[in-house]
C-alpha cells in the first residue's frame, strides 16, 4: 500500500510541473527523479507508465519521457444512450442473464483510496508474495526450448503430473486440466455439469465469486447451512431431496468466508449422499496451501478418497503467490472429462505456455517450499495479532470460529447493528471491510463482516486498522 501511495504522490506531483516543459521537450532523467524525489527506481517507472497511460508524457526506450503533444483530433462524444434499450430488451426471459452482478466479487479486488487499511483483500500483500522466486521461475522459463510455442490444450504434462501428486488416490495426470486460475476453472465446472435454470446447492454463507458465476450461468443457487463441522449431511440430503439438483459446490478446507474444515466422519457422508441423488460435488481446494503453522495434518482433498469420480476437483496456486499467477487445474475422472475439457478449450484455448513454464519453474525450486512454510508462519501471527486486537477493542463482533487456514476471520455483528452502515462508517475511517450480505444466496440469518489479515503489511497495520473499526462501530453507535 505505501508503494502504491508513492506513485500516485509522485505521479501527482510530475503532473504539476509539467507546464514547464514545451511539448515534445524532455523530462528529467529517472535517476534525475529518484534523487530529487527520495524515492525508488521502480515508484518513477510506474509513476511515469501511469502519466504515459493519461497521455500526458511519451517514454522512448533508451532515450526517456517526454512531455506529449496535445491532442487536436479529439472527437465529440458520441450518443450511447440507444444502448440502454438495446442491453435490456427480453431481459425478463433470459435463462442467461446478460446482466451480472460483480459487486460481492469486486469488493476483494478493487483497491481502496491511498492510506486506507485493507482488511477487504483476498490475495497475499506483496511483502508475503514470493516475488524474488516468481521473478526467477518467470527469466528461467522464458529461456526454456518453445517456450514462446502453442502448448498443449490441456496444459503441460509436467504440470498436470504436479498438481495430481498434490491430490493423490486414484487422480492422475491424464484426469487433470491446467486453467487460467480457480475462477475460471469453477465457471468451467459449473457451466459443464448443470444447464441454466438448474438448482445448485451451495454452503451457505460461500464465497460471492462463485455464487457471480452460478448467477452468470442462469443457475439458482440454492442454500446448504454449515456449522462449525462444515455443512450439514442431513440437511445436504434434504435439500438434494426437495430440489432434484445434480451439483453440490464446496469448500471442505479452511472455508471461506467461515474458516470450517469439513468433520471427518462428514466427509464420506457428503460423497455418499451426492452418489445417491446422482450428482457432483466441485470441491473448491483454494486454501490449501494458506495453511497456518498451528494447524496440524490436513485432511486429504476429497477427491482422493472418491473412487466412484463423484468429485470435480479445483485449485490454484494464485492465493499462494500472486494474484497475477493465475494458473490452476481442474480435475475428474470419467465421461464429465471429455465436457469439462470441451468447455475449457472453447472458452479459453490454453493458458499461455510461459506462464505455465513459469509455474513449474516455480514449484519445482527449493525457494518453494521455504515460501510455502514462510507463509504458514506468518499468517498464524497475523491472524493471532488480529484475535488479540478484536477481543481487546471489539469484545462486542462475535468470533465464533478461529480458522487454523485461510487469509481471514469472520466476524457476527450484534444484532441491532446495522451491516451497511458499519461498513460505510469503516470506510470513512480509512478501514476498508467485506460485508457479509454478498456472501449469502438468501437472506442471511444476521450481520456479518469479514477481516484479511494477509493483504496488509503486517502487524501494526493490523492493529491500527481494528482501532480504526473501533472509531466506526463507535460512529454508528452514536
Amino acid at each position: 500500500m505505501q508503494e502504491r501511495s508513492s506513485v500516485a504522490e509522485l505521479a501527482n506531483s510530475l503532473k504539476r510541473e509539467l507546464d514547464r516543459y514545451s511539448p515534445g521537450e524532455k523530462l528529467p532523467s529517472s535517476r534525475a527523479l529518484v534523487e530529487r524525489h527520495r524515492v525508488s527506481p521502480v515508484t518513477v517507472s510506474r509513476a511515469l507508465a501511469q502519466l504515459a497511460a493519461e497521455g500526458l508524457v511519451v517514454t522512448r526506450p533508451g532515450a526517456g519521457a517526454f512531455r506529449a503533444r496535445p491532442r487536436t483530433d479529439t472527437p465529440p462524444p458520441g450518443d450511447t444512450s440507444w444502448q440502454e434499450v438495446t442491453l435490456s430488451a427480453d431481459a425478463a426471459t433470459e435463462v442467461v442473464p446478460r446482466a451480472v452482478d460483480a459487486s460481492g466479487v469486486l469488493v476483494t479486488l478493487s483497491a481502496p483510496p491511498a492510506g486506507v487499511v485493507e482488511f477487504n483483500g483476498g490475495y497475499l500483500h506483496p511483502s508475503l508474495q514470493p516475488e524474488r522466486a516468481m521473478a526467477g521461475a518467470l527469466a528461467r522459463a522464458g529461456r526454456r526450448p518453445g517456450a514462446w510455442g502453442r502448448p498443449p490444450t490441456d496444459g503441460l504434462p509436467e504440470l498436470r503430473e504436479w498438481f495430481a501428486r498434490g491430490l493423490g488416490g486414484t487422480v492422475g495426470a491424464a484426469d487433470v486440466l491446467v486453467t487460467a486460475g480457480g475462477q475460471s476453472a469453477l465457471t468451467t465446472a459449473l457451466r459443464a455439469l448443470a444447464p441454466p435454470g438448474a438448482p445448485v446447492l451451495v454452503e451457505s454463507p460461500t464465497y460471492p465469486g462463485m455464487l457471480a458465476i452460478a448467477r452468470a450461468a442462469g443457475l439458482r443457487p440454492v442454500p446448504v447451512p454449515l456449522d462449525p463441522d462444515g455443512v450439514r449431511p442431513d440437511l445436504l440430503a434434504a435439500a438434494f431431496r426437495a430440489t432434484g439438483a445434480r451439483v453440490f459446490v464446496c469448500q471442505p478446507l479452511f472455508q471461506n468466508p467461515t474458516g470450517a474444515v469439513l468433520a471427518p466422519e462428514r466427509r464420506p457422508e457428503v460423497l455418499r449422499i451426492a452418489r445417491e441423488a446422482g450428482a457432483f460435488v466441485i470441491e473448491d481446494d483454494f486454501a490449501r496451501r494458506l495453511v497456518h503453522e498451528d494447524a496440524g495434518p490436513l485432511p486429504r482433498p476429497l477427491a482422493a478418497d472418491d473412487p466412484d469420480a463423484v468429485v470435480v476437483h479445483v485449485s490454484s496456486l494464485t492465493k499462494a503467490t500472486s494474484p497475477s499467477l493465475r494458473v490452476g487445474m481442474l480435475a475428474g475422472r470419467g465421461p464429465v472429462l471429455e465436457r469439462l475439457r470441451a468447455i475449457h478449450v472453447v472458452d479459453n484455448f490454453f493458458v499461455p505456455r510461459p506462464l505455465q513454464e513459469a509455474a513449474l519453474e516455480l514449484v519445482g525450486a527449493t525457494a518453494w517450499s521455504r515460501h510455502l512454510r514462510r507463509v504458514a508462519a506468518e499468517l498464524k501471527g497475523r491472524r493471532d495479532t488480529m484475535t488479540a486486537a478484536l477481543r481487546m477493542h471489539l469484545p462486542e463482533l462475535s468470533l465464533p470460529h478461529i480458522p487454523s487456514g485461510g487469509h481471514h476471520l469472520w466476524l457476527r455483528l450484534p444484532d441491532a447493528m446495522d451491516e451497511s452502515a458499519l461498513v460505510a462508517a469503516a470506510l470513512r475511517a480509512d478501514v476498508a471491510v467485506a460485508p457479509g450480505r454478498p456472501y449469502f444466496c438468501a437472506e442471511p440469518p444476521a450481520g456479518h463482516i469479514r477481516l484479511s489479515f494477509a493483504g496488509v503489511a503486517g502487524p501494526a497495520e493490523i492493529e491500527e486498522g481494528v482501532r480504526r473499526l473501533r472509531t466506526a462501530c463507535d460512529e454508528w453507535a452514536a
